[in-house]
């Protein structure tokens, strides 16, 4: 099976061209090495992944006919991804995200800039 075809079959992307798109921008590795979406997979491979923010490694467990329901995707691969990629993405989701306490109101100019200071850093 194609490497784009089991990203998307196991719901690593939306669709088969991301997949593709992804392995033609060099954020898919298979054992180290990037690669391109024609690459055939095997059982075993491990596969590295850049999605947005976090680096995800995957590990092949079996090929799917097709694309299989959320449900049985952990029967297809074994999240290898250290814990410290999902602390550090939600900790710059957070940083990301402003939050203001109900009935604030928006913010002053002067609040902007603060923000502004805070995200460019």
């Amino acid at each position: 099976m194609r490497i784009d075809k089991w990203l998307w079959s196991v719901r690593l992307f939306k669709t088969r061209t991301q997949a593709s798109d992804a392995c033609k921008g060099g954020k898919i590795k298979i054992d180290g090495s990037r690669t391109k979406a024609s690459k055939e997979v095997k059982i075993d491979d491990v596969i590295e992944v850049q999605l947005h923010l976090i680096k995800k490694v995957v590990k092949v467990l079996q090929l799917p006919k097709s694309r299989v329901g959320a449900k049985f995707v952990p029967d297809l691969l074994e999240d290898m991804t250290p814990a410290e990629e999902y602390e550090r993405n939600d900790m710059i989701r957070q940083l990301n995200q402003e939050k203001r306490d109900r009935g604030e109101g928006r913010p002053t100019k002067k609040d902007r800039r603060e923000l502004y200071k805070l995200k460019r850093k």
